[in-house]
């Protein structure tokens, strides 16, 4: 793999866990990253060893749930609304993880069964897309989580003023922003991998997004509760309390399992800027592919979420899968 490919530093993918890869060729890595048991004595890291069938299966499957969510959403005019647009999104950011590992896993087992012969250079392009893609994945996902939040806000503390403030055309609006800006900045990211701001950036993004979120929600739990007093009395009003506080309850489960799957590959990023050199550190390091586990089953685990929160959701899925399975019969 070429010296440039962000996998070298962070280790991102599992591009190079195959020793007998014919580009497979060592670097000097300055931060830690996904090696093989060949590229050991380069890089004195021992990677633990998954099979690549293990990431291919994960990988179809978390594709298959959240293409599922995003027919289910556009099919049913009932989740035609902001919060649905947003989990949608949140489904498409899950799905370019699933795209980018099911490509890479097919590239690399045609490649070892020779089926597929390339260049190093379209090996380095490669990276680079799928690089930019996971980039985008998790500053997209923590921007919608956020985005979420927002609007679980405003429909507990503002409910009458929520069709105002939060339009369609908003929403959208919304949506195109984070999307450029999650692809601008995953594309600026790769260009300056090897500065360690850059990765500082990443980081610090992270923790930030976090932070608000759960601050945020922290806030909705607190004066939704005393706010619930006041409107007891109002039965619709309570019964709208009680669907908003539902929709912050399944941020929290979604944010939470985030946090989860995607924490160790933070903590990775974090230990790469403080103790690179580190024993302890280099050896978490070995753990990578691990992480890259976690980070699919993160995008593998948010469909059950939606549909396990979501009746109207979970109502369309089962149509969409019975009438798809009877159309195969």
């Amino acid at each position: 793999m070429n010296d440039s490919s962000l996998r070298h530093h962070l280790g991102i993918t599992h591009m190079d866990q195959s020793a007998e890869h014919p580009y497979n060729i060592d670097t000097n890595i300055t931060f830690g990253s996904n090696v093989t048991h060949g590229d050991m004595n380069a890089t004195g890291i021992s990677q633990i060893m998954i099979p690549q069938e293990l990431f291919l299966v994960l990988g179809l499957i978390s594709l298959v749930e959240n293409i599922l969510v995003v027919v289910a959403i556009i099919k049913n005019r009932n989740l035609h609304s902001p919060m649905y647009y947003f989990i949608c999104c949140l489904a498409v950011s899950d799905m370019l993880v699933s795209v980018s590992n099911v490509a890479e896993t097919l590239f690399m087992l045609s490649m070892e069964q020779g089926l597929l012969l390339v260049t190093a250079k379209m090996i380095q392009h490669l990276d680079t897309v799928i690089d930019i893609m996971i980039c985008s994945s998790v500053v997209s996902s923590l921007s919608f989580l956020c985005t979420i939040a927002a609007d679980r806000y405003i429909t507990i503390f503002y409910a009458l003023r929520y069709h105002s403030i939060m339009t369609t055309r908003r929403a959208v609006a919304i949506i195109a922003v984070v999307w450029l800006t999650s692809i601008t900045s995953s594309s600026l990211f790769i260009v300056y991998h090897t500065n360690k701001a850059a990765i500082a950036c990443l980081v610090t993004f992270f923790i930030v997004t976090l932070v608000f979120t759960a601050v945020l929600y922290l806030h909705m739990l607190i004066l939704a509760h005393v706010h619930s007093r006041r409107i007891r009395a109002l039965h619709h009003k309570s019964r709208r309390q009680a669907t908003s506080m539902k929709g912050a309850v399944t941020l929290t489960i979604l944010l939470g399992v985030f946090i989860i799957c995607w924490g160790p590959f933070f903590l990775h990023l974090i230990l790469i800027l403080i103790c690179p050199s580190n024993p302890y550190c280099r050896c978490y390091f070995g753990h990578f592919n691990l992480f890259l586990i976690l980070i699919i089953c993160n995008s593998l685990i948010d469909p059950l979420i939606y549909a396990y929160r979501s009746q109207e959701l979970r109502k369309t899925l089962k149509e969409i899968v019975f009438c798809s399975w009877c159309f195969v019969m």
